[in-house]
């Protein structure tokens, strides 16, 4: 499975444990940190760090583990690195502060998900 792949099926378990506001942005020709960006949020805490869960049961079963996470544990801003794909999950206050599609995306490289 490619990167494109791997990032689009992250985003369908999202979108299947009720994730909100799914953006997939590919950062690839603006910076060497990954080639995604996987952005969600999720209505309470408990939300976020539950979506986060399921995102790394998913990839563990295929033997993919993060490089990194952090803030998970909180549940108001989590970010996964898998390195070529990070996810950002946000709860919406974060979201709006952050504002991280506004910094990385373009109207050509977001694809939206619909929930």
């Amino acid at each position: 499975m490619d990167t494109k792949q791997l990032a689009t099926e992250i985003c369908k378990v999202l979108s299947s444990k009720k994730a909100e506001d799914i953006l997939l942005i590919d950062v690839s020709k603006k910076t060497t940190l990954a080639d995604y960006f996987i952005l969600a949020s999720g209505k309470s805490t408990t939300q976020v760090r539950t979506l986060c869960d399921n995102v790394e049961a998913m990839l563990s079963k295929s033997g993919i583990e993060p490089k990194s996470r952090d803030g998970v544990s909180e549940g108001r801003w989590a970010a996964i690195d898998y390195g070529d794909i990070i996810i950002h999950i946000f709860n919406d206050e974060q979201r709006i502060f952050y504002h991280l599609e506004r910094l990385w995306g373009d109207s050509e490289n977001i694809i939206k998900i619909d929930d």
